[in-house]
């Protein structure tokens, strides 16, 4: 296309014959004061190039400069706040190569990411077949765990082997069976964790009366209802209901039920309780993620949210589930253990870290008081609280535009 200049892909090569190229990134400033940022206009080409989707190195970006970024894939616009240099960017660009792109065999950047079992990244080599582990430490890995890579658009068979997995023409391990299976979609996800909740199925079907015989012996209203009265205390008056409706459970509304399941079974482990999340069909629901966040922590939330993790990267999906995660957190430690407040801008760090929470949702619900989980003198404190993490995210961003 005239015009474009292209640049090989390892800039490090002086090889004009190089085979592969791809196009010099362009950045466009706009905006000024607070609400800098700078615009990536050919970042969906220079990812193409890549065989990556574009919002991996804008995601990386902003991991590398501590910079909030945002993408809208329909309208191809990829942004990182705050005014960074096109120089920088484009040294940013060559780390996401070495990191997420090159072979760490041959150097070859005609490779496919791919998860495994384990949920470790591979990058996975078409020119020399060797299969090279990528950094798990880097923060952009929780990011690509939780947004998967889909199948290669190179290999122009791969849409019509699809049909075929199942016949064996690829196995259930190769990493094209691996990329195309869904991130979530009724528990047909073939990381760690789903796997051992497809493995465990049957055991859990046959041992139904063993595992929680309370629950499994009497399900009925009458019952449940029983059972929350006497967790009640304990719960703090846990507000839940219908996914949408915002009403408080009546004891045998599903998120009632699930939340006096995982208030007697919290020594589980994450295993059995997104077992028990996608047995009652809600793990796609938002209103599981607040049931979740108020029965699932004890006095321990800080080690526990570690433990969890890999649920509420499953689950967490949209702005409204992090909403209903933060609503939950709220009523957690601002009812339920009201002497955990003060721990609030540590909990929002450690979902911040392993980026189930966004920096915009966070500042949004920081500023705006709500009774929608919580009564609004509660919500208030609770908000007053979390001011350390507040100023340390607006510091963070205001660090990042003094340094441009």
């Amino acid at each position: 296309m005239a015009g474009v200049q292209y640049v090989n892909i390892r800039r490090d090569v002086d090889d004009k014959f190089y085979r592969y190229r791809m196009p010099v990134l362009l950045t466009k400033i706009e905006g000024k004061g607070n609400g800098i940022k700078t615009v990536l206009p050919n970042m969906s080409d220079v990812s193409r190039s890549l065989s990556r989707p574009p919002t991996y190195p804008t995601k990386f970006f902003g991991c590398e400069l501590g910079a909030q970024t945002s993408f809208d894939e329909k309208s191809d616009r990829y942004i990182v706040n705050g005014a960074h240099d096109a120089a920088k960017l484009r040294d940013l660009l060559d780390n996401f190569i070495i990191k997420f792109v090159l072979c760490g065999s041959c150097k070859n950047p005609e490779t496919d990411l791919t998860i495994t079992k384990n949920e470790d990244l591979i990058r996975d080599c078409k020119a020399c077949g060797e299969r090279t582990n990528v950094d798990m430490r880097h923060k952009l890995v929780t990011f690509i765990l939780k947004n998967p890579p889909k199948v290669p658009k190179k290999s122009k068979g791969t849409k019509k082997q699809g049909t075929a997995d199942n016949q064996g023409t690829n196995g259930p391990n190769s990493p094209k069976a691996e990329a195309e299976e869904p991130a979530v979609d009724g528990g047909e996800s073939d990381d760690e964790l789903t796997k051992k909740i497809k493995s465990e199925a049957a055991d859990l079907n046959q041992n139904a009366t063993i595992v929680g015989e309370d629950w499994s012996v009497d399900t009925s209203a009458e019952a449940v209802k029983a059972r929350m009265k006497s967790l009640e205390g304990g719960m703090g008056n846990v507000k839940l209901g219908d996914d949408d409706s915002g009403e408080e459970g009546n004891g045998d509304d599903p998120y009632s039920q699930l939340g006096v399941w995982v208030a007697e079974n919290q020594d589980e482990g994450p295993v059995e309780v997104f077992k028990k999340v996608q047995e009652m069909g809600l793990e796609k629901k938002h209103r599981a993620v607040q049931v979740l966040a108020q029965t699932l922590f004890t006095e321990d939330i800080l080690e526990e949210i570690k433990l969890n993790a890999p649920i509420f990267l499953k689950m967490v999906t949209s702005e409204k589930h992090q909403k209903a995660l933060l609503g939950g957190l709220e009523r957690f430690v601002g009812v339920d253990h009201p002497d955990l407040t003060p721990l609030i801008p540590k909990i929002l760090m450690e979902f911040y870290q392993i980026d189930v929470l966004d920096e915009e949702i966070i500042k949004q619900w920081g500023t705006h008081v709500s009774r929608k989980y919580v009564d609004k003198e509660t919500s208030k404190k609770v908000r007053k609280a979390s001011e350390p993490f507040l100023k340390w995210l607006d510091e963070a961003e205001d660090d990042d535009d003094d340094d441009e």
